[in-house]
């Protein structure tokens, strides 16, 4: 009876023995099955490239006509007529607002008359003084009489000259009764209308050339230096405008100037370009955006999809030559869409690992796939 119950607990250990083995056996089986699926994942990596590139800075612009003047009143009047519309086209020399003129017109002819009587009067006082000489010559009077007759002479030349001076004054503020377009433009609103009275120096309207804009932008201090390093200061340097509504204007515009300082209050100095404008698209007042394009020289570039931040310095995984994953601080100098350029932590023979950085840790090891950058920046540039 004895052995009997020993070998039936023999028998029952025995059997729960070789369960717990297997129970541990089928436990490792699994913990290798996913060390070796994870160390058989593959991971896209890829080699910084150093290349010349562009990046593209955008700076808000302020429109400005080519010309953009206030017509105002230099005489003091009714409006007679008016002789352009708002909006309207016109050319130099057109006329464009008539003033009441009669004031003005008889001031013109009582100058005339002023300076008819001033030449009369001096034609008198000469013909005297040749009577006194006449005299004189022959001790009838004395040479004080002739000084005298030589002196009203002289009078009556002065008089001539600032009747002179009153004509052309009077001539003056008559053509200023019509108001004529110094220069080719479009009108824009017209203030007072027919039959208002106005003073001299009421506005009137205003006249813009459009056919050529200019665009005011400010750079920052930094731009401005990288512009100056890559001898674009002194040169046409493009530049392209973005108008209110995103579209790109259709001519490219050129850098004409740069103010003389930097603004203290903001760290930006002024830039002026010019673009054509022949459809009239751009007016005076308009908004946009010039975007500026930059050069970099020898750039070290890698994607920003490789890079992650710990306490705001950048990182980046490096694989070895055993293909482990290895932690690698780096410093960049700019940010460019989908890329960064690299100052100091990489070189061209690292690799680092491009897709999947949220997966791997310090010392995993992977099975990389190489990608070559000139791929990755060609598929970005689709993005």
């Amino acid at each position: 009876m004895f052995i009997q119950q020993f070998n039936f607990h023999w028998r029952k250990g025995l059997a729960v023995s070789l369960v717990g083995l297997s129970l541990i056996l089928f436990i490792a089986a699994c913990s290798s099955g996913k060390e070796d699926d994870s160390a058989k994942e593959k991971f896209s990596v890829t080699n910084p490239i150093v290349t010349d590139t562009i990046y593209t800075s955008e700076y808000v612009a302020d429109i400005h006509s080519l010309q953009n003047v206030e017509l105002r009143a230099r005489v003091k009047g009714y409006i007679e007529k008016i002789h352009v519309d708002e909006g309207q086209t016109v050319k130099a020399g057109q006329l464009l607002f008539s003033i009441s003129s009669q004031e003005y017109k008889q001031e013109v002819m009582k100058a005339k008359a002023m300076l008819t009587s001033a030449v009369a009067d001096a034609k008198v006082a000469e013909v005297d003084l040749s009577n006194v000489k006449i005299l004189v010559n022959k001790n009838v009077v004395s040479k004080s009489e002739l000084e005298m007759a030589q002196a009203k002479l002289d009078a009556f030349q002065a008089k001539i000259e600032e009747a002179k001076a009153h004509e052309a004054n009077a001539i003056l503020q008559l053509s200023f009764t019509e108001v004529r377009a110094p220069f080719s433009g479009v009108i824009n609103r017209i203030i007072n209308k027919a039959g208002s009275l106005i003073d001299e120096g009421t506005l009137l309207t205003t006249l813009s050339d459009n056919h050529e804009v200019f665009a005011y932008f400010n750079v920052s201090e930094t731009d401005y230096l990288d512009i100056v390093e890559q001898g674009n200061e002194d040169k046409k340097y493009g530049v392209e405008l973005i108008m209110a509504n995103h579209q790109p204007h259709p001519y490219k515009g050129v850098i004409e100037t740069v103010e003389g300082e930097v603004d203290k209050s903001t760290g930006n100095i002024a830039f002026r370009a010019r673009f054509k404008n022949p459809e009239l698209v751009l007016k005076n007042g308009s908004t946009g955006k010039i975007k500026l394009n930059h050069e970099i020289e020898n750039a070290m570039l890698i994607p920003q999809k490789s890079t992650f931040e710990i306490q705001d310095n950048l990182y980046v995984y490096v694989i070895d030559d055993k293909n482990v994953v290895q932690l690698r601080s780096i410093k960049s100098t700019l940010r460019i869409p989908h890329l960064y350029v690299i100052e100091t932590g990489l070189t061209t023979k690292d690799r680092i690992l491009y897709e999947g950085i949220q997966r791997v840790k310090e010392g995993d090891l992977i099975e990389p796939e190489v990608l070559t950058m000139k791929s990755i920046i060609a598929q970005l540039a689709k993005l």
